[in-house]
Order: structure tokens, then C-alpha cells, then sequence
């Protein structure tokens, strides 16, 4: 498992803990917490986009990735 699906699951199961939370508190901190791995998640992907796109450059270049 990537990081970057770890990140996607993991605030996929704190949006399901909210959606079951009897108490505003703990919906909230869940909420909160599925937007925190969704950030990290987008950052994740951003880096894996630029790596991907840095490799393609070298390889246009004629450079070893």
C-alpha cells in the first residue's frame, strides 16, 4: 500500500467514524481528522505528479532518471 492510498483510506474511515458518531464532539474531531489524511493525501499525490513529470523531463533531456 502507498502512502497516498493509506492516506485515502484512513480519511475514508474517519468520514465513516463521523457519519456514526452520536456525539458533536467526536463527529467534529472526525471530521477533522478526514481533512488533515485528505490534505495529506493531495500533498502526496502533488509529489508523486512531480516526480513522474521530473523523470519524463530527464528522459526528454536524454539524462538517466
Amino acid at each position: 500500500m502507498t502512502p497516498l492510498q493509506m492516506y485515502i483510506e484512513r480519511a475514508a474511515e474517519c468520514r465513516r467514524e463521523a457519519n456514526s458518531a452520536n456525539l458533536a464532539n467526536v463527529r467534529d474531531r472526525c471530521l477533522g481528522s478526514a481533512l488533515a489524511w485528505e490534505s495529506m493525501a493531495d500533498r502526496a499525490e502533488q509529489i508523486e505528479i512531480y516526480r513522474v513529470n521530473e523523470v519524463q523531463r530527464k528522459v526528454e533531456q536524454g539524462r538517466r532518471p
